[in-house]
């Protein structure tokens, strides 16, 4: 079987595009055997030199032209370019292994050299420059993209307004209404509400919806403990209330569960931490762990909830107000979103202006306006004793990258906290929460009955202006 060195060099050889594409990210240092990295050498030349591929004759030439080599190495670099064939590789195969091996031979490159350093054997580097020289071996790549040309991209620009985009949906007309069809990946979905709103109640119940749809979902909590937040999901999963699944016997419990199980080919994980002591690098960690351990990679992930979450850049104290360190943490979490290409959901408190407030706004978040500032999607959940009375909810958008924020702006939303559920309401619950605002004319002229008002000037000469005339 041919070793990848091998395989390398009749690409660069044979293959233009190839050669064209890895042949700047390819370094001499990369080949352990001397010969080949010679051989390497004088590819890389003519390439260069001539921008066209070498046949094998002129890399033996070039070879051969060397003054610094031997008979016995001439000998040895002449039998690895005759035993190089054309064989054709899958192309895509071909330049993934190639970067592999460069990235391979990149960080082991960097480890002796760091040793090399470490015993002191360096005459111009010290164990400072060790970061600096493992970074730049991790940060190996064959990634060529350096921006959107705007005109010769124009194709693939059109084929992305066109792709459908997979979007995790809700199980609530008007959510899905305003985010055209639920939340895509890599975002972060943030919820607005005083304390006993419903923050971990919508939480829980959309965590459920998703089980239900087959998905893979991770709850993490900072708040409540894991069998809490697992009895809220029952009760919404086995439409019954919270105090009924005390008294629940075993069999209909198990029985509940049997038919649960059977509804979805999804899981459902509930980790707790300690409040204020997780952070993203945390939930990193727990995530390698339930793939190596459960083979269990979460489709969507809920964190309740981020205030109470640390943040893994900066220490809490003093001199670090909580408008960074919010916003430090929100960062984070979307870090993780688009890594894990998951969308995550997770909550804040409003602030005590908010709290008494029927109409919250961005402005109410609390401690910091660099989380609404990070979030992609972002929606206040409000209560009064009226809505109380009628098992209701206002759910108002305040930040809406998948949508025109001003469409359905307000909308009620049914809620049943025995049964930790949300469901939609009867349309003429939305009657009162039109938006009447007038087209922006008729508001700037309503003191003129609505209408536009002409104005001239009652005499041009400016001696004898009087005003304006409507």
């Amino acid at each position: 079987m041919k070793r990848i060195e091998t395989v390398i060099l009749e690409g660069l050889l044979y293959n233009e595009e190839y050669t064209r594409k890895v042949l700047p990210f390819i370094k001499g240092e990369y080949f352990q055997d001397p010969n080949e990295r010679i051989v390497f050498g004088a590819i890389s030349e003519f390439v260069g030199k001539y921008s066209a591929l070498p046949t094998k004759e002129a890399v033996g030439i070039m070879v051969k032209e060397s003054k610094i080599l031997t008979e016995e190495q001439f000998k040895k670099c002449r039998e690895i370019v005759e035993a190089l064939s054309d064989e054709k590789q899958n192309q895509e195969w071909l330049t993934n292994e190639t970067e592999k091996f460069c990235k391979d031979k990149s960080l082991y490159n960097a480890v002796l050299e760091s040793i090399h350093i470490i015993e002191g054997k360096s005459k111009n580097k010290t164990p400072a420059s060790l970061p600096d020289i493992l970074s730049k071996a991790l940060a190996v790549s064959f990634d060529t993209h350096i921006g959107h040309d705007y005109i010769e991209d124009s194709d693939s620009r059109y084929d992305f307004y066109h792709k459908k985009e997979s979007r995790l949906p809700f199980d609530l007309e008007y959510f899905n209404t305003i985010t055209n069809g639920g939340v895509p990946q890599k975002t972060l979905n943030i919820i607005l509400a005083g304390t006993g709103v419903g923050k971990s109640l919508f939480m829980c119940h959309h965590a459920a919806n998703c089980l239900s749809l087959g998905k893979n979902v991770l709850y993490i909590t900072c708040e409540m403990a894991e069998e809490r937040i697992a009895e809220r999901i029952d009760a919404n999963l086995m439409d019954t209330t919270l105090d009924d699944l005390k008294v629940l016997p075993k069999e209909v419990y198990d029985k509940k569960m049997e038919r649960i199980r059977q509804k979805t080919q999804g899981k459902l994980i509930v980790k707790e931490y300690p409040t204020a002591s997780a952070n993203v690098n945390h939930f990193r960690i727990l995530l390698e762990e339930l793939k190596l351990k459960k083979r269990f990679k979460p489709d969507v992930i809920f964190i309740d909830y981020l205030n109470i979450c640390a943040s893994a850049r900066i220490k809490m104290n003093a001199s670090v107000g909580s408008y960074s360190y919010i916003k430090s943490i929100a960062e984070e979490l979307r870090g993780l979103a688009v890594e894990q290409s998951v969308p995550i959901f997770s909550a804040t408190q409003t602030n005590r202006t908010g709290f008494t407030n029927t109409d919250v706004g961005l402005e109410d978040t609390s401690e910091s306006f660099g989380l609404p500032a990070t979030a992609d999607f972002m929606f206040a959940i409000i209560a009064t004793e009226e809505m109380d009375k009628l098992n209701q909810i206002l759910v108002k958008q305040l930040k809406n990258r998948y949508n025109d924020i001003a469409t359905t702006k307000r909308f009620v939303v049914g809620i049943n906290r025995a049964k930790m559920k949300l469901f939609d309401v009867e349309e003429s619950a939305q009657a009162d929460l039109v938006d009447t605002t007038p087209p922006p004319q008729q508001k700037q002229f309503k003191s003129f009955g609505g209408k536009k008002p002409e104005f001239q000037r009652q005499d041009r000469d400016p001696g004898k202006f009087k005003g304006w005339k409507v």
